[in-house]
């Protein structure tokens, strides 16, 4: 697909015109009983469901429309030279490939091919076996752990990323703006995800690439849409891990966001029994691996594959953070506890997430279960003050009569469009917001930053 391209079936603005028939009117019908329904079984259920509905999801109804109205101006000739030099990157790489493999006409999309050169011509691993049925694996866990072999293997991998960035991220966009205003205009989905999460979809502008410099780059394509205006992004700074802090009540994770010290070192610190200062980089990446993963539920193996060790080191290092962190292993015990019991875990402010597998017979399934049952509470209470948050911050800004309005939300991030005359009023506007929407054991701190383009502004 080309940059340009006009767009597919199915692609255009949420301005372009669908006739209603008789099942859009029948469906119309049934929303009202439905809702009375709904709402009865709510108020039967746990009065904090009510609560949640009435302050956070029926306020977002509106929220969310004014954000699909908007929609986020993207710069297609900005991407369309962005294209141009991944193409030639894309390229450039590619001959590379050939040249390494001493193959002229090789193929470089075909894992057929691929897989013969690096196993079998190459013989970059002799100890490996071919499948009796099917190619030699040539998927990005194996090519990485050759990656040490030989140059063509970063030279594969760096292909693939250029041609998922040109094919899945940059080629389709221009099918999904509008040409009437040159915006996106996304699709939120706010019932959709179990932890209360946004999704986006038509197109999805929560998944813009962001570890690799490449893919940051596309942001800069995503620019104010009037003049005189600037991109400005409100980021909460590790909310999850402060969230998870906050419900175990761990008070060396607390002390360490009270006083704002670098809490992955802090982590470190205390696995390794080292002073702070004396924390190196590798003790530092091994506790922000763990912090992130604890919460997530990980394992040994999952642990080990995320750093690299075998899987022995990372069962003692769940074991060291867990006797370093006795409050978090305690929290985690009393959410199975709860889960196993109720069949379901709640959120800060009540929102549930149903996870009956926790009592399965089949292992696999039931530590699924249980994976979803430690997350979800975090999770979910982040979707939920960010929630809040953007109904606040929609309010205030329609009772101040500012020009500002919300974009984007990316999770954690919200991203808006501000008349530069407002910066400042925004700017502490949403900081006083987002910062004191609800009150923790550990302070809620957020980033804000603004700029001609979203990369400038994160």
């Amino acid at each position: 697909a080309e940059l340009g391209a006009p767009p597919a079936e199915g692609q255009g603005s949420l301005f372009d015109e669908a006739p209603a028939g008789p099942d859009h009117c029948k469906e119309a019908s049934l929303l009202i009983p439905l809702s009375d329904a709904l709402l009865a079984e709510m108020d039967r259920t746990d009065a904090r469901l009510r609560e949640l509905y009435d302050k956070i999801e029926e306020p977002m109804l509106k929220v969310l429309s004014r954000m699909e109205a908007a929609g986020v101006k993207v710069d297609l000739d900005a991407l369309r030279t962005y294209a141009d030099s991944l193409r030639e990157q894309a390229a450039a790489r590619e001959a590379e490939v050939r040249s390494l493999s001493g193959e002229p006409a090789l193929n470089i999309n075909s894992p057929k091919q691929i897989g013969e050169v690096l196993f079998e011509k190459l013989k970059l691993d002799p100890k490996a076996r071919k499948p009796r049925k099917g190619n030699w694996p040539t998927d990005e866990k194996t090519l990485q752990e050759l990656a040490d072999s030989s140059p063509i293997i970063e030279a594969i991998l760096d292909y693939r990323g250029l041609r998922k960035l040109l094919g899945t991220y940059i080629e389709p966009f221009p099918s999904y703006v509008s040409p009437r205003d040159g915006r996106v205009h996304t699709t939120f989905n706010q019932a959709l995800t179990a932890t209360g999460r946004l999704s986006s979809s038509n197109t999805n502008l929560q998944n813009i690439p962001i570890r690799s410099e490449q893919g940051r780059e596309i942001r800069k394509a995503f620019v104010p849409g009037a003049p005189g205006s600037v991109i400005m992004s409100a980021d909460y700074s590790q909310i999850e891990l402060r969230i998870m802090a906050h419900l175990s009540g761990d008070e060396h994770l607390c002390t360490a966001f009270r006083q704002g010290v670098d809490v992955h070192a802090a982590t470190a610190a205390k696995i390794f029994h080292v002073p702070v200062e004396e924390v190196s980089s590798d003790q530092r990446r091994i506790a922000k691996t763990a912090n992130f993963g604890i919460m997530y539920g990980i394992s040994a193996f999952g642990l080990s594959q995320n750093l690299g060790c075998s899987r022995s080191e990372a069962s003692r290092l769940i074991d060291d953070y867990f006797r370093s962190f006795p409050s978090i292993r305690a929290w985690i015990d009393a959410t199975l506890a709860s889960a196993r019991a109720n069949g379901y875990v709640e959120t800060l402010l009540g929102r549930r997430r149903y996870v009956p597998d926790v009592t399965s017979g089949n292992a696999t399934v039931r530590s699924f279960a249980e994976r979803n049952a430690v997350n979800a509470p975090i999770q979910g209470t982040s979707a939920d003050i960010i929630k809040l948050a953007m109904v606040a911050v929609d309010r205030k800004l329609q009772e101040e009569g500012l020009g500002a309005r919300m974009v984007l939300q990316i999770h954690d991030e919200l991203l808006l469009e501000v008349p530069e005359a407002e910066i400042e009023t925004v700017r502490t506007l949403l900081t006083d917001i987002m910062q004191g929407v609800i009150k923790l054991n550990v302070p809620l701190t957020v980033e804000c930053n603004y700029g001609s383009n979203w990369l400038e502004a994160h």
